[in-house]
């Protein structure tokens, strides 16, 4: 299937381009209106898918092993690091978003501001990313449900869920956001919930021992193995705020970009601030870093040990369990409908860029690209089966894949922005033009930029366990990195593109 993809992305290149250098021309391939994407979300919507981007199972399940690897202190550093890293991507985000809001945006502007090959290996290395979570997600979806009915096998419930998410984004787009908006509001109130009812567990208001600072002395605390503790909840921290982007995906479909998307990029390090570094603090002052429940949390196999199972557990709220594996069902649903929105959105970005074949640009009457929400169901179905056989290394092979392709994403946020605001003053525009402004240019990007390769430079760091070393697990974490060099390379070879001159840039808005 991939050779023959090859081809068709190869023999459709110049279908809206008369050369590769005029490949990230979005607008000018969208003249037929019957396939443009309806703009119809609002506002709150755009607000609420940041904060279901940052709200997932990275907080409610893998938070508590992230502080019984760096110990309480750690945890905080290492995800303060992540969240100050994110706020600077997306303030990158906002600036470029709010002056051309395209959607799968960030991807389109790698072709216009860096180079065509660029853009085409961040393009696909985006939808394939996100067409592996929905994999992982089916596959999550099936563990959580055998929690309440464990004598029906995983792929059923899998395949209700696969239905559900495809139904909702085949509604309309304005249905994914009102889907994405109770989703996330759901999570926000837990979050709340759980934050305010440990802050009263800790304090002794609601009975019982007051439990002080305790946990933040005990042993190694509050740094756990030092500066390799601290770097151990930074990698994995960064796949918690995987899908932030999104917002700027979703540019493209807002109703008013030039002030929705700033105001949905401003709130999303507050929102960090208080949701990961505020549920981190409770759990700390209520759980010991080495209690063996925080240990093994990371897993949705048993939600009865996910930290904030624990802490709800201590408030003396008996059915615990059973709201945690509904909330984390409903994070699984979240996660599966955003992945297949962006897939979708990708899709037709490439498509109408001469990046995709021509039928993924296709929209029906609601606004929704049915080709390419087709396609992404089926890669999406057929990843999932990979976890039925073979012992599922293959599968954890592309789980790691999909991980690292997230930060490649986040570099090509970086790159992109950087050389937008060069291509913006060379070309003589000034910067009040700019509906949005990011802060602490060019510091921020490089900022970003740096801590990204850190990770993506770190991926072997868990292939040394117990003085051995784990190809598997080396392999799945480079696996991005090679293929996203195989599709820069091989499409800059055949296309022969070159970076674009700063004053050759694309900053056309329509």
């Amino acid at each position: 299937m991939g050779n023959e993809l090859e081809v068709e992305l190869t023999n459709s290149h110049n279908s809206c381009f008369k050369d590769a250098e005029k490949l990230a021309d979005l607008e000018s391939c969208n003249a037929d209106d019957k396939d443009n994407l309806h703009r119809t979300l609002k506002g709150r919507h755009l607000s609420m898918i940041s904060i279901g981007g940052t709200i997932g199972t990275g907080l409610f399940l893998a938070s508590g092993a992230s502080i019984a690897t760096g110990g309480p202190g750690g945890a905080l550093v290492g995800y303060a690091i992540v969240g100050i890293m994110v706020f600077f991507l997306m303030t990158s985000l906002g600036e470029m978003a709010t002056y051309m809001p395209i959607s799968g945006s960030f991807n389109a502007y790698g072709a216009r501001f860096v180079d065509p090959a660029f853009g085409f290996a961040l393009s696909w290395n985006y939808w394939y990313s996100w067409a592996l979570t929905v994999a992982v997600e089916l596959s999550a979806g099936g563990l959580i449900m055998e929690y309440w009915l464990p004598h029906v096998p995983n792929w059923i419930w899998s395949a209700c869920l696969l239905v559900i998410i495809v139904g909702i984004n085949s509604i309309s787009v304005k249905g994914y956001g009102e889907t994405e908006y109770w989703f996330a509001l759901i999570k926000v109130v837990t979050v709340v919930i759980f934050i305010i009812l440990g802050i009263f567990v800790a304090t002794g208001v609601l009975g019982g021992v007051k439990y002080g600072f305790r946990n933040f002395t005990l042993g190694e605390a509050p740094f756990v193995d030092g500066g390799y503790g601290v770097l151990g909840v930074f990698l994995v921290a960064g796949f918690s705020f995987m899908g932030t982007e999104l917002v700027g995906v979703a540019a493209g479909e807002s109703e008013n970009p030039e002030k929705n998307v700033p105001k949905a990029i401003k709130q999303v390090f507050w929102r960090i601030l208080l949701f990961y570094i505020g549920a981190i603090i409770i759990i700390s002052f209520l759980i010991p870093y080495n209690d063996p429940n925080l240990v093994n949390s990371g897993s949705v196999q048993d939600v009865s040990i996910s930290p904030f199972t624990l802490v709800l557990k201590l408030s003396g709220l008996k059915p615990a369990a059973d709201i945690m594996n509904a909330i984390i069902l409903i994070t699984v649903l979240s996660a599966g409908n955003s992945a297949l929105y962006a897939c979708t959105r990708t899709l037709w970005m490439m498509a109408h860029s001469g990046m995709a074949p021509k039928i993924f640009g296709r929209v029906n009457s609601r606004g929704v690209p049915m080709p390419a929400l087709i396609l992404t169901a089926v890669v999406g179905c057929l990843a999932f089966l990979t976890s039925l056989f073979g012992n599922g290394v293959v599968y954890m092979w592309l789980l790691r894949a999909s991980s690292t392709s997230g930060f490649i994403a986040w570099i090509g946020i970086a790159v992109s922005h950087f050389r937008f605001r060069q291509a913006f003053i060379a070309q003589g525009h000034s910067l009040d033009e700019l509906p949005y402004r990011a802060r602490l240019y060019p510091l921020g990007p490089l900022i970003a930029l740096v801590l990204c390769t850190i990770v993506l430079g770190g991926q072997g760091y868990e292939a040394y366990s117990n003085g051995s070393f784990d190809w598997g697990v080396c392999i799945g974490g480079y696996l991005a990195i090679i293929i996203f060099l195989v599709l820069y390379l091989g499409y800059k070879i055949v296309n022969k593109t070159k970076v674009h001159k700063l004053t050759e840039c694309d900053l056309s808005r329509f």
